[in-house]
Order: C-alpha cells, then sequence, then structure tokens
C-alpha cells in the first residue's frame, strides 16, 4: 500500500496557502442532530410508508410541533 503524503502533518506544505480563503462572513452553521436509535427506526419506518424522504418526515414533524407548542 502506498503512503499518502498527507498521512503525516508534518509533512504538509501551507506555505502557498491563503487565510480566510473559504470564510464566508454569511455563512451558517448547521449543527448535527443525533437521534437515538429507536427514534430512528421508528422515522425510517413512516418515512418507508408515507413515501418520503427520512429529513423530509423529520422537518414535517418538527415543524408540526413547533406550531402546537407556540399556541
Amino acid at each position: 500500500m502506498s503512503q499518502d503524503k498527507f498521512d503525516d502533518p508534518a509533512e504538509v506544505d501551507f506555505s502557498g496557502g491563503k487565510r480566510g480563503r473559504f470564510f464566508r462572513a454569511d455563512g451558517v452553521l448547521v449543527p448535527p442532530v443525533y437521534l437515538e436509535l429507536d427514534v430512528i427506526h421508528a422515522l425510517q419506518a413512516r418515512a418507508a410508508k408515507e413515501g418520503v424522504s427520512l429529513d423530509v418526515l423529520a422537518n414535517q414533524l418538527l415543524r408540526q410541533y413547533l406550531e402546537l407548542a407556540q399556541s
């Protein structure tokens, strides 16, 4: 197996790098959300039954909850 030149951080050359090249002041950080396994399984089953993706279903359910909580 060949050694990748990026395997050893001491060997990475950042001399041509530009600070802030990918920084975006208006960037939005979207933190990951970790669900417990039983919740994921229940949501996956319901999403499959409804013919939607897991993320679509989760967002629909959370929006419904937020509407109920605000009323």
